[in-house]
């Protein structure tokens, strides 16, 4: 697999976890986590190769 894949996956993984514990408890920094899920989707996608390329 591509590191850039895995690390978009483990970064959207994160963000989506912090974003959660942000919605149960304020914390400072909380809104970085959408943007580690706007990065990390943005990374997956870039670093897809599966796809067949025309």
């Amino acid at each position: 697999m591509d590191r850039t894949f895995l690390a978009g996956a483990a970064l959207s993984v994160a963000g989506i976890g912090g974003y959660l514990a942000g919605v149960a408890v304020a914390y400072p920094g909380r809104a970085f986590s959408l943007t580690a899920v706007m990065v990390g989707i943005t990374l997956v996608a870039v670093g897809d190769h599966r796809r067949e390329r025309t």
